[in-house]
């Protein structure tokens, strides 16, 4: 049996990230993603913790990494550790009244583009001191491990330890460019067609958000509804603004873009929540709870 005996004192924590990281994600790929890493960076990360350790942690199957025997009871310790370092981490966070330092702000690919920037332009005016980082994701990060300090969020969430404010919601609507909508057939012949005739529609590839949004409209369609597939909301908003075909965009954006034509208006769309969220302990931070303020008003006051 190998000697897994090493000194986490000399062990860069961010070796025990990355461990963890791939467990979860079960591919250095997905992990290294979700850390912001590159994969040959998580790659040298786990071969240095190996290398401490003396001995292999996973092993390369067909879809992706197992743990090896050695890396399975490292897991819990491991984690024990991530859990230890947080909590300080938090309890740190919580005491600093500096405005000066950097906020960690995540929200969704459209949101990161659309509605961010000119609220981070008046937030830079006013406080030239607090820096800023965005992850644009459509994943939910874990603001309890720390992964971002704010949240901007279409979905509630339901851990205790979390401060969440409801601001407003988003109508949404079906859209298609006027030059796409003049190439089809008449709008009576259109009519008379079942609704995944008469367009070219554009959704999603893995995820099956726009399937079970239309199953809820009572509407039974599976993947292959959507001619055009991308999981990236960017790509599909552009595709809508060329004219590929009919895409969901949220309303204030869409009424912004005059090529653009609302179609199917009687059909009832759920409108999106916006979650504005934070960990209790860093709303006492004077510098997360300056940006978790400005951007509550901002994303009230806008015509978002």
């Amino acid at each position: 049996m190998p000697d897994l005996q090493f000194d986490p004192g000399q062990t860069d924590w961010n070796l025990i990230r990355g461990f963890i990281a791939v467990v979860e994600q079960g591919s250095l790929t997905r992990a290294a993603e979700v850390l912001g890493l590159s994969q040959p960076t998580l790659s040298r990360q786990i071969a240095e913790l190996e290398k401490a350790l003396g001995t292999p942690l996973f092993e390369r199957v067909a879809r992706g990494l197992k743990l090896t025997a050695a890396g399975d009871r490292l897991v819990e310790p491991a984690r024990h550790m991530m859990t230890a370092a947080r909590a300080l981490g938090m309890a740190a966070a919580s005491q600093d009244n500096s405005l000066q330092g950097t906020v960690r702000i995540t929200a969704s690919e459209m949101v990161s583009a659309f509605v961010l920037p000119p609220l981070l332009c008046e937030l830079a005016r006013q406080h030239p001191e607090i820096q800023i980082e965005v992850v644009a994701s459509n994943q939910v990060s874990n603001l309890l491990e720390r992964e971002a300090d704010i949240a901007i969020r279409m979905v509630r969430p339901v851990q205790s330890a979390l401060i969440a404010r409801h601001l407003t919601d988003w109508p949404i609507g079906m859209y298609g460019h006027r030059d796409y909508l003049a190439s089809l057939p008449d709008k009576n012949q259109l009519a008379a067609l079942p609704l995944m005739k008469q367009f070219r529609w554009l959704g999603m590839d893995q995820s099956d958000q726009y399937i079970a949004g239309f199953r809820d409209a009572g509407i039974q369609i599976d993947r292959h509804f959507f001619d055009f597939r991308c999981d990236n909301h960017l790509v599909n908003w552009q595709a809508i603004l060329q004219g590929l075909g009919i895409g969901i965009a949220m309303r204030w954006l869409a009424e912004r873009h005059e090529g653009l034509e609302q179609v199917l208006v009687d059909q009832p769309l759920p409108a999106l929540p916006v979650w504005l969220t934070t960990h209790r302990e860093l709303k006492s931070s004077k510098r997360i709870r300056t940006v978790f303020d400005f951007l509550a008003d901002g994303l009230l006051e806008q015509r978002f």
